[in-house]
């Protein structure tokens, strides 16, 4: 199982802290220190669309105007941070966005 984010994120490392209790093998890939694979990007954009960039993060609100304006595909390989945390990669290949109820319950958390 894999976990994209950042390790300074409360929100990753209590995933990450959750799903280890709970038995799972479990990697945090860091999306600043190890930049996504563009076949990431696309996988992540094609299960989550629109709901995967971050309009409220930091990041976004220090983007301009033409960064905003970006294709999320492209935003996310210039601007990694922009994603919203964390992306988990269940062992089966499913993704999940964000570390939520209903996320938590479908990994058996």
């Amino acid at each position: 199982m894999r976990v994209f984010g950042l390790k300074a994120c409360d929100t990753c490392r209590a995933a990450v802290k959750a799903l280890t209790a709970a038995g799972h093998g479990v990697t945090l890939v860091d999306v600043r220190a190890d930049p996504l694979a563009a076949e990431d990007i696309a996988r992540f954009e094609a299960a989550f669309g629109d709901a995967l960039i971050n309009r409220r993060s930091t990041t976004w609100r220090q983007m301009s105007d033409e960064a905003r304006g970006l294709p999320a595909v492209q935003m996310l390989a210039e601007h990694p941070s922009v994603m919203k945390r964390p992306v988990i990669e269940g062992a089966d290949g499913a993704l999940h966005l964000r570390w939520s109820a209903d996320v938590t319950a479908a990994l058996g958390v």
